[in-house]
């Protein structure tokens, strides 16, 4: 089975390298990029990914906001957060707002595979820059 992503950040080049990343594991399919909450919320409806990797911070509707919406519009789809924002308390409001996991940028080369195959199977992942291995929760 196929996984379909829906990559969506304000910054190009953050969205193709962690295209590149995902597309390199066999079965997962990235299958339209977004620049915003508002055209995140649009592409979920129009292409149904099976999970959505999502930034906190990006113009016009940021991601939590986004979040909110998208899981009451879709609840079915997986949302990854991944964010420059190591800190506890945004991973607990990205939670709060029905995400599956949340990654920290830095670290993406090394947790990004593992969290979206723990939310493509609706567990949750979460992994902070202050932990020194990431740790399925």
């Amino acid at each position: 089975m196929t996984v379909r992503i829906l990559l969506v950040d304000d910054h190009p080049i953050v969205r193709q390298g962690l295209k590149t990343l995902l597309e390199g594991r066999l079965g997962w399919e990235v299958i339209g990029e977004a620049s915003d909450g508002i055209e995140a919320i649009q592409k979920a409806q129009d292409l149904t990914p099976d999970v959505m990797v999502l930034d906190v911070t990006m113009p016009r509707m940021n991601g939590l906001e986004a979040c909110r919406v998208i899981r009451q519009k879709a609840p079915g789809l997986e949302i990854l957060f991944v964010t420059q924002h190591d800190s506890p308390q945004m991973m607990r409001e990205a939670l709060d707002a029905g995400a599956r996991g949340y990654v920290v940028k830095s670290n993406a080369a090394r947790d990004l595979l593992e969290a979206v195959e723990a939310v493509s199977q609706h567990r949750v992942f979460t992994a902070l820059n202050r932990r020194e291995n990431a740790q399925p929760a």
